[in-house]
């Protein structure tokens, strides 16, 4: 996905909130603030903004000296989604079909995104996620390729929301999984420090994704993440950062999410607060 106008904003702002979580001298955060607009104003239109967005947060934790700002919102996500876990797991147990609720329950997990904001309410996106429909619905898609599967990579997003992919993940057995998570966090994404605490390894292979998001190039990718996306049959991306990364990947990868912000809605044909699940192959949304 290309960047459009309204995403330097965006990234400003994140930058000055990650500012505030790294260091408590104005200082440093006024440096931070005017380093971060020189990066803007050098940024290129053709650059995506999972391309720009790791050199933003890189410009934070470097000036303020902070490794992670997003730590205690992403403890404290976890912790949040795992009281609301049970819930949860019973709906999607009793639903009529609980591999689409596990989809449904991992997507509505997404709206733990410290891009959009720091306090998530779990138990009220999963309510809403299981009396609704995707917008973009390629459940179809996904059953057929899954269908002839033997190996699936995903793409984890954010921590706290990883929580609920156990859902899906399990679901997905006995295939092989390779869970890829990020060697170091941007914002609030899992790490797999975060997939390790929550028994995610009992499930699938861990792998770091390397530098910044994956992307069609695969470009600073690691190792084990290029090996994995030639060997799975089926890629199951999340949440938003990963649809910007590989919306013009072919077809085999699916894009899980909720929709959070009006450049992803008008990029998707779609409204903010929707549930996707897309297939990167369709030339339509199927709105």
């Amino acid at each position: 996905m290309r960047t459009y106008l309204e995403c330097l904003p965006c990234l400003l702002r994140q930058a000055v909130e990650a500012s505030k979580m790294a260091t408590d001298d104005e200082r440093l955060r006024h440096t931070v603030v005017k380093a971060v607009l020189r990066e803007l104003q050098s940024a290129s239109l053709d650059a995506r903004p999972v391309d720009i967005a790791p050199r933003i947060h890189a410009l934070v934790r470097d000036i303020a000296g902070c490794e992670d700002p997003y730590r205690e919102v992403k403890a404290e996500s976890n912790k949040t989604a795992l009281r609301a876990y049970p819930k949860a797991a019973q709906l999607a147990a009793a639903a009529p079909d609980p591999f689409l609720a596990a989809a449904k329950l991992a997507a509505a997990g997404n709206i733990a995104d410290a891009a959009i904001g720091k306090v998530f309410d779990f138990g009220a996106a999963i309510d809403k996620a299981m009396n609704r429909r995707f917008t973009i619905d390629h459940y179809a898609d996904l059953q057929g390729a899954l269908a002839q599967a033997d190996h699936v990579l995903y793409l984890a997003d954010n921590a706290g929301e990883i929580v609920f992919d156990r859902l899906l993940l399990e679901r997905l057995l006995p295939r092989r999984i390779t869970l890829a998570v990020k060697g170091r966090p941007l914002l609030n994404d899992a790490t797999v420090e975060d997939a390790e605490s929550l028994g995610l390894r009992e499930l699938a292979a861990l792998i770091p994704t390397g530098d910044g998001w994956p992307r069609p190039d695969l470009a600073d990718a690691s190792s084990d993440l290029r090996c994995a996306f030639r060997e799975a049959d089926v890629i199951i991306a999340k949440g938003q950062a990963n649809y910007e990364a590989l919306s013009e990947s072919a077809d085999g990868i699916f894009f899980l999410l909720v929709v959070k912000c009006e450049t992803i809605a008008r990029d998707l044909g779609v409204s903010v607060g929707d549930l996707i699940l897309k297939n990167a192959g369709h030339d339509g949304n199927d709105v």
